[in-house]
């Protein structure tokens, strides 16, 4: 059986965060292999490294979900958590994870685009909150000041508008098509909410 470019792309995507996750667990294990040898004392560079390397892995993390292959695996709150707050950590935007059991990784994927989207309307920071149901998700995000969320919506229609800060919108797009998806968006001048 073929594969389309999209899973092509998706495969791509998974290899490459598959690959860098093992060298950055590596520099934050030498890290803490120099903090306790005791050769370097932990100051400020020691400690925006760490933190650097922190955001990293967790950036790779939920990367490797948003743009990977999506399977029939389920991901747990605790880890959608973790990577979510990590990623996040000290950062003007905050995700509410509300979902408390395990949702299968095709639905966290549209979640973590959806967020995506809305991080890219929100360039001030705000709050995002993520619940679902049996049937239907919905991410909303607040903010006092929101960008052109509907202009970038509109722009991921065309391979001529798209650019690669705004991939999500078109990957969200096209993962509600292959699923045979509604999604419905709605705006005020303080809110953006995602239902699908």
């Amino acid at each position: 059986m073929a594969l389309n470019n999209l899973d092509l792309l998706a495969l791509v995507s998974s290899r490459i965060c598959h690959d860098l996750i093992s060298p950055i667990g590596a520099i934050n294990n030498g890290l803490e292999l120099l903090n306790m040898s005791g050769l370097v004392h932990d100051g400020p560079e020691i400690q925006l490294i760490g933190d650097s390397v922190k955001s990293a892995s967790a950036r790779i993390r939920f990367f490797r979900i948003a743009f990977g292959a999506a399977s029939e695996d389920v991901i747990g709150q605790t880890e959608v958590v973790s990577i979510l707050d990590d990623m996040l950590d000290s950062g003007r935007l905050t995700v509410a994870w509300k979902p408390v059991d395990g949702q299968m990784r095709k639905s966290v994927r549209r979640a973590f685009l959806a967020i995506q989207c809305l991080e890219s309307a929100m360039p001030y920071g705000g709050q995002i909150n993520v619940s679902s149901s049996r049937t239907s998700w919905k991410i909303s995000g607040q903010a006092d000041k929101l960008g052109e969320f509907e202009l970038l919506w509109n722009e991921s229609s065309s391979a001529e508008t798209i650019t690669a800060a705004h991939v999500q919108f078109a990957l969200l797009k096209n993962a509600m098509l292959a699923d045979g998806l509604d999604i419905r968006i709605s705006q005020t001048s303080n809110e953006i909410t995602i239902q699908f």
